[in-house]
Protein backbone atom coordinates (compact mmCIF):
# COMPACT_ATOMS: atom_id res chain seq x y z
CA UNK A 1 0.00 0.00 0.00
CA UNK A 2 1.24 3.39 -1.03
CA UNK A 3 1.23 6.33 1.20
CA UNK A 4 2.12 9.85 0.84
CA UNK A 5 4.85 10.78 2.52
CA UNK A 6 4.19 12.10 6.47
CA UNK A 7 0.88 10.15 6.21
CA UNK A 8 2.31 7.20 6.93
CA UNK A 9 2.88 8.17 10.32
CA UNK A 10 -0.24 8.97 11.02
CA UNK A 11 -1.96 5.30 10.54
CA UNK A 12 0.21 4.44 13.67
CA UNK A 13 -1.78 7.07 15.66
CA UNK A 14 -5.28 5.74 14.82
CA UNK A 15 -7.66 5.09 17.40
CA UNK A 16 -5.02 7.28 20.16
CA UNK A 17 -6.46 10.89 21.36
CA UNK A 18 -5.78 13.71 19.33
CA UNK A 19 -6.03 17.40 19.60
CA UNK A 20 -7.04 19.56 16.46
CA UNK A 21 -6.84 23.17 16.49
CA UNK A 22 -9.00 24.17 12.88
CA UNK A 23 -8.01 26.86 10.80
CA UNK A 24 -11.25 28.96 12.51
CA UNK A 25 -9.54 28.94 16.09
CA UNK A 26 -11.74 26.02 17.08
CA UNK A 27 -10.02 23.29 19.87
CA UNK A 28 -11.65 19.60 18.72
CA UNK A 29 -10.16 16.66 21.47
CA UNK A 30 -11.16 13.63 19.80
CA UNK A 31 -9.72 9.87 18.92
CA UNK A 32 -8.10 9.42 15.51
CA UNK A 33 -10.45 6.95 13.42
CA UNK A 34 -9.43 7.51 9.74
CA UNK A 35 -7.06 9.77 7.77
CA UNK A 36 -6.38 10.44 3.99
CA UNK A 37 -4.18 11.48 1.72
CA UNK A 38 -5.28 14.92 2.26
CA UNK A 39 -4.86 15.02 5.42
CA UNK A 40 -8.91 14.65 5.74
CA UNK A 41 -9.93 13.44 9.57
CA UNK A 42 -12.41 11.07 11.31
CA UNK A 43 -12.85 11.73 14.78
CA UNK A 44 -14.34 10.11 17.35
CA UNK A 45 -15.97 10.98 21.05
CA UNK A 46 -15.35 14.47 20.21
CA UNK A 47 -15.37 17.64 22.30
CA UNK A 48 -15.08 20.98 20.99
CA UNK A 49 -13.20 22.62 24.05
CA UNK A 50 -13.62 26.16 25.06
CA UNK A 51 -10.51 28.52 26.54
CA UNK A 52 -11.31 31.19 28.67
CA UNK A 53 -8.64 32.39 30.33
CA UNK A 54 -7.92 29.48 32.97
CA UNK A 55 -11.09 28.14 32.48
CA UNK A 56 -12.36 25.73 29.88
CA UNK A 57 -15.43 23.68 28.85
CA UNK A 58 -15.90 20.58 26.98
CA UNK A 59 -18.60 20.65 24.19
CA UNK A 60 -19.85 17.15 23.32
CA UNK A 61 -19.53 16.61 19.49
CA UNK A 62 -19.39 13.22 19.40
CA UNK A 63 -17.88 12.29 14.95
CA UNK A 64 -16.49 15.27 13.68
CA UNK A 65 -15.35 14.67 9.94
CA UNK A 66 -12.59 17.43 9.10
CA UNK A 67 -11.62 18.77 6.15
CA UNK A 68 -7.99 18.34 5.80
CA UNK A 69 -7.23 21.90 4.64
CA UNK A 70 -9.40 23.45 7.43
CA UNK A 71 -6.59 21.24 10.07
CA UNK A 72 -3.50 23.37 11.66
CA UNK A 73 -2.71 21.65 14.04
CA UNK A 74 -2.79 17.73 15.25
CA UNK A 75 -1.24 16.47 18.30
CA UNK A 76 -1.65 13.13 19.91
CA UNK A 77 -2.64 13.88 23.83
CA UNK A 78 -0.81 12.11 26.50
CA UNK A 79 -3.20 10.17 28.44
CA UNK A 80 -1.14 10.41 31.85
CA UNK A 81 -0.74 13.91 31.50
CA UNK A 82 -4.03 14.93 30.38
CA UNK A 83 -5.18 15.72 33.62
CA UNK A 84 -2.16 17.57 35.00
CA UNK A 85 -3.68 21.14 34.08
CA UNK A 86 -3.71 24.96 35.74
CA UNK A 87 -7.06 24.91 34.32
CA UNK A 88 -10.14 24.62 35.62
CA UNK A 89 -13.39 22.93 34.03
CA UNK A 90 -16.42 24.59 34.25
CA UNK A 91 -19.90 23.74 32.77
CA UNK A 92 -21.02 24.30 28.85
CA UNK A 93 -23.35 27.17 29.76
CA UNK A 94 -20.40 29.00 31.96
CA UNK A 95 -17.82 29.20 29.53
CA UNK A 96 -20.30 29.94 26.80
CA UNK A 97 -20.80 33.01 29.05
CA UNK A 98 -17.24 33.57 29.21
CA UNK A 99 -16.37 33.39 25.87
CA UNK A 100 -19.53 36.24 24.87
CA UNK A 101 -18.13 38.51 27.18
CA UNK A 102 -14.54 38.10 26.22
CA UNK A 103 -15.65 38.20 22.33
CA UNK A 104 -18.08 41.42 23.49
CA UNK A 105 -14.52 42.84 25.42
CA UNK A 106 -12.64 42.74 22.19
CA UNK A 107 -15.54 43.99 19.69
CA UNK A 108 -15.71 47.00 22.42
CA UNK A 109 -11.43 47.32 22.34
CA UNK A 110 -11.58 47.26 18.68
CA UNK A 111 -14.39 50.19 18.64
CA UNK A 112 -12.50 52.04 20.79
CA UNK A 113 -9.67 52.14 18.61
CA UNK A 114 -10.74 52.75 15.17
CA UNK A 115 -12.49 55.78 16.99
CA UNK A 116 -9.36 56.68 17.99
CA UNK A 117 -8.00 56.28 14.78
CA UNK A 118 -10.67 58.24 13.21
CA UNK A 119 -10.48 61.22 15.42
CA UNK A 120 -6.70 61.27 14.26
CA UNK A 121 -7.58 61.00 10.36
CA UNK A 122 -6.62 57.50 9.98
CA UNK A 123 -8.72 54.55 8.60
CA UNK A 124 -8.20 50.84 8.79
CA UNK A 125 -10.01 49.21 5.91
CA UNK A 126 -12.50 46.67 7.74
CA UNK A 127 -11.41 43.07 7.04
CA UNK A 128 -15.10 41.81 6.50
CA UNK A 129 -14.70 44.15 3.56
CA UNK A 130 -11.62 42.51 1.88
CA UNK A 131 -11.61 40.13 -0.88
CA UNK A 132 -10.59 36.33 0.98
CA UNK A 133 -8.40 35.29 -1.84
Amino acid sequence: MNYMPGTASLIEDIDKKHLVLLRDGRTLIGFLRSIDQFANLVLHQTVERIHVGKKYGDIPRGIFIVRGENVVLLGEIDLEKECDTVLQQVSIEEILEEQRAQQQTKQEAEKAKLQALKDRGLSIPRTDTLDEY
